[in-house]
């Protein structure tokens, strides 16, 4: 039988099989999809480096406003606190009572902690309210001086989201760099075990359309270059 086979010019043993590859592209619609494929993957790559080589992008970012601590002038006993946590005061509101000196606010703001120990001795130098300006309000990130510092400047367009609203974006502008790194927050380059220092860039927004953003909020900042 194999010798018939064989005289037939049939071989059934021994013949190389055709790969896969080899016989897809044989296929010139194959081909083409698969070179296709290629160059899409290909371009959307330059598309992201384009697009990513022109901002700068920190999870490292705050929202903060300066806090103005309320103390009294004197010792003496906690007696009331008249405001909780939340509320929106106009500048000259009586806040607190510590013996008979009453606490004013020097500015409007909102107030983001209040010492609740009535009854407390309490010294001159004891917070009893925090209050905040929210039109003060900035987004502060956190940018090491090697990944993009230089490039930053006053007027350029930053995009942030805040973690407590998810993927929501907001818009704002550079409104202040750091002249000097931040105290004590020094990283390391793995590489080389060379010290990095870490600065602050400010971000103004528009506090009125986004009252909905907070003191002490994560944040993540892109920084579009001009």
């Amino acid at each position: 039988m194999a010798e018939e086979n064989k005289d037939n010019g049939i071989e059934t043993e021994n013949k190389p099989k055709e790969s896969v590859f080899r016989r897809l592209t044989k296929n010139i619609w194959v081909t083409s999809m698969l070179v296709g494929v290629i160059v899409l993957g290909g371009a959307a790559g330059i598309i992201y480096w384009a697009i990513s080589s022109q901002r700068i992008y920190t999870d490292n970012a705050v929202v903060e406003a300066p806090v103005a601590s309320i103390m009294p002038a004197a010792p003496g006993v906690l007696n009331k606190v008249f405001v909780n946590v939340g509320d929106v005061v106009p500048a000259n509101t009586v806040v607190a009572q510590v013996g008979n000196e009453l606490l004013k606010t020097k500015t409007a703001g909102e107030i983001v902690d209040a010492n609740t120990a009535i009854g407390s001795l309490v010294s001159p130098q004891t917070v009893i309210v925090k209050e905040v300006d929210p039109g003060t309000l900035r987004v502060v990130a956190t940018i090491d001086e090697d990944k993009g510092l230089s490039d930053i400047k006053i007027g350029d367009q930053a995009i942030f989201t805040v973690d407590a609203f998810g993927s929501k974006s907001y818009q704002g502008v550079v409104d202040e760099i750091s002249p000097t790194a931040r105290q004590g927050d020094i990283v390391f380059n793995i590489s080389d075990k060379r010290p990095t220092n870490q600065f602050d860039v400010k971000i103004r927004f528009n506090t009125i359309e986004y009252p909905e953003l907070k003191n002490g909020m994560s944040a993540k900042v892109w920084i579009y270059k001009q």
